[in-house]
């Protein structure tokens, strides 16, 4: 599973691109919590429309449908770069020194070319779906009101994009902490112990009393 992690920052050329694409995966993710919201609020406009004058929100589905890569899919770097996808916690938090690099290193590469191929597929399937020729610039649109598909397939690509730029950051601090026999690299995802998982919640809730 996932535990909390930290990720250090220095004055290097590596740090500031890190520093440089954080910026970029919390906008990505603010729209994605934007969108969890603007669900919740068609839900009741919906159910309200539905209970109070019969006649639910036209499209509800399909807007559901609209939304949910962006839900899904652009907040995945920004959980990356935190180390807050699922992991073997309990293998990794065995290894130390450049046994732990070489391991991090490995499945980061391996993931990294996982999105590659992702990111072909994903824009495909999107270059399937948007013509300028066609209507509306699509070639394929939702079932019931008619939605083009294309911006929500476009998504995919963009946000898998994203995560390659970061995963090759991590080859880069990974492979620079192998090499160097770093024990606190910055621009990756370092574990916290349960004590320095305490105090980092401790200081989070520290003054807001």
């Amino acid at each position: 599973m996932a535990g909390q992690a930290t990720v250090l920052e220095d004055g290097s050329r590596l740090s500031q691109l890190d520093r440089h694409l954080l910026k970029l995966e919390r906008f990505l993710a603010l729209i994605s919590g934007i969108a969890v919201f603007g669900l919740m609020v068609l839900a009741v406009v919906s159910v309200s429309g539905r209970n109070a004058i019969n006649a639910p929100l036209p499209g509800y589905v399909d807007w559901i449908e609209q939304a949910m890569p962006l839900i899904a899919f652009l907040g995945i770097s920004f959980v990356q770069r935190d180390g807050g996808h699922i992991r073997m916690d309990i293998v990794i938090s065995r290894l130390h020194g450049r046994a732990l690099w070489l391991f991090e290193l490995i499945s980061v590469l391996l993931i990294l070319v996982l999105m590659l191929a992702l990111v072909w597929g994903s824009w495909s399937h999107f270059d399937r779906s948007f013509d300028f020729g066609a209507p509306l610039w699509s070639r394929d649109s939702s079932i019931d009101i008619g939605i083009p598909l294309w911006p929500a397939k476009l998504l995919a690509p963009v946000a898998f994009s994203v995560l390659c730029a970061r995963l090759v950051l991590q080859v880069w601090g990974y492979g620079r902490a192998f090499v160097l026999g770093l024990e606190t690299p910055v621009a990756v995802p370092l574990l916290q112990d349960a004590a320095a998982q305490a105090a980092a919640e401790a200081e989070q809730f520290e003054g807001q009393d």
